[in-house]
């Protein structure tokens, strides 16, 4: 018996979205109206490297940016929850498959000392340059229509039990918690003994009631929580059967 939880970051472990909280960091708090309105939908991981330029261009180094990226709270129950998958880690394998990067991640992960609760983190690689800007790549290529061309987490998944197979490890359940669009295409992917727990009030929960309504349903389950309270209750249930 043992069991996968598969984790967004954004709006899911933190109660933010990190990406967004690092422009604290920037002169006055906030960007120039020529770099914020020069996102284009799917290229977020290029809009943010002009982001991080644009930080370094204005001298905002590393530790600045560390100090205030960890000041970002965890969403109502995370910190519980996690503590207690700590705890039970014989039962559970746990991964993070984020839009966010390395980099800020792991400062919030280790400064909350939850980095070993997790066995793998999938998402953008980013690193500081020689002259101190944070840069940013793309997790890898795909060709999902569904989503953003940095990264589509169904084929993360997909490739990661796969690799788990063949080690010889296989789930009797997996849990996909997660609050946004981008997190459709690996529910989409689950099967019926697999449960999906959307966010409540965020758009994958909406996009999960649209697909009911419309009689195209997702195969798994489906447990909303509003506080990582009903995800914990949910697990140790799970581990009294």
């Amino acid at each position: 018996m043992k069991f996968l939880l598969v984790f967004d970051f954004d709006h899911t472990i933190i109660d933010e979205n990190s990406d967004t909280w690092i422009v604290k960091c920037a002169p006055e708090r906030k960007l120039p109206n020529g770099l914020r309105n020069s996102y284009q939908p799917g290229h977020w991981t290029e809009y943010m490297g002009r982001v991080f330029v644009y930080l370094g261009d204005n001298g905002v180094k590393e530790d600045e940016m560390k100090r205030t990226m960890t000041t970002i709270p965890f969403t109502a129950g995370m910190i519980d929850l996690l503590g207690f998958i700590g705890e039970n880690k014989e039962l559970f394998d746990c991964i993070i498959v984020s839009d966010s990067n390395t980099v800020f991640i792991d400062w919030i992960l280790k400064a909350a000392d939850f980095r070993k609760v997790f066995d793998e983190v999938f998402t953008n690689p980013a690193a500081f340059s020689s002259t101190g800007y944070l840069t940013v790549q793309h997790f890898h290529a795909h060709h999902c229509a569904e989503c953003p061309k940095n990264l589509c987490k169904r084929k993360v998944l997909k490739e990661f039990l796969d690799k788990q197979l063949e080690r010889g490890v296989s789930y009797t359940q997996i849990m996909y918690i997660g609050d946004g669009g981008n997190d459709l295409c690996p529910v989409m992917f689950l099967k019926k003994n697999d449960i999906a727990m959307p966010r409540q009030g965020y758009t994958l929960e909406k996009r999960i009631s649209q697909l009911a309504q419309s009689l195209s349903p997702v195969q798994c389950s489906v447990l909303v929580w509003s506080s990582a309270i009903d995800i914990m209750s949910y697990l140790k249930l799970l581990i009294k059967e």
